[in-house]
């Protein structure tokens, strides 16, 4: 957790550039060790909190046979009441106890966790702290590498800065698991870099 201060400082002065971009060929950006440890540290364990494992869980066996098609539907759906603000499906998701429990845990990170919502085994959000773009995340690395190839690894995306806030983020994604250490979803922190 030391270096974290070393990234703040990189970010203060400009140099996160320089943290990610001359880097030898092969070595991975800076900050991916520090998010990667403040995930394994602090997030996953929020992950595997009971609220979040059993709504996991209950939604894995109401949707257990769902077709691809029916998921596509589902996402577009979400995707064009989200774009219209007729906010219904998420209206619903927002109110399940776990995404109350994510945005609680998204609260007391002080700014440094973004967004914060959890999957179920086909990759449809389960729970999410704030009104995510798309409901099926099926479809994207963030599922397709970590539970799709049964990955514990944790799979952190590049670093982008947001356009309205100014902030420099990231997603990190990694599967969780049951009491019995099997496989039953995902769970996504977008992280702001420049509070780690």
């Amino acid at each position: 957790m030391a270096c974290w201060g070393k990234i703040r400082t990189a970010v203060a002065f400009g140099l996160i550039g320089c943290l990610t971009s001359n880097k030898p060929a092969g070595a991975e950006p800076a900050y991916v060790g520090v998010v990667r440890e403040y995930v394994e540290t602090l997030v996953r364990p929020m992950a595997e909190a009971p609220v979040v494992v059993k709504a996991i869980q209950e939604q894995n066996a109401k949707l257990g046979d769902v077709s691809e098609m029916d998921m596509r539907v589902l996402d577009e759906t979400y995707r064009a009441e989200v774009a219209q603000g007729d906010l219904q499906m998420a209206k619903t998701l927002m109110a399940k106890s776990v995404s109350q429990y994510l945005r609680t845990k998204q609260d007391d990170s002080q700014g440094t966790i973004l967004e914060f919502f959890v999957t179920d085994n086909h990759g449809l959000n389960v729970g999410q702290s704030t009104v995510t773009t798309d409901y099926w995340q099926g479809d994207e690395d963030k599922f397709l590498k970590t539970f799709a190839v049964a990955s514990r690894d944790i799979y952190i995306g590049g670093a982008e800065r947001d356009e309205s806030t100014q902030l420099l983020e990231t997603q990190a994604s990694f599967v969780v698991t049951d009491e019995k250490g099997e496989l039953i979803g995902t769970a996504t922190v977008t992280i702001a870099i420049d509070a780690l």
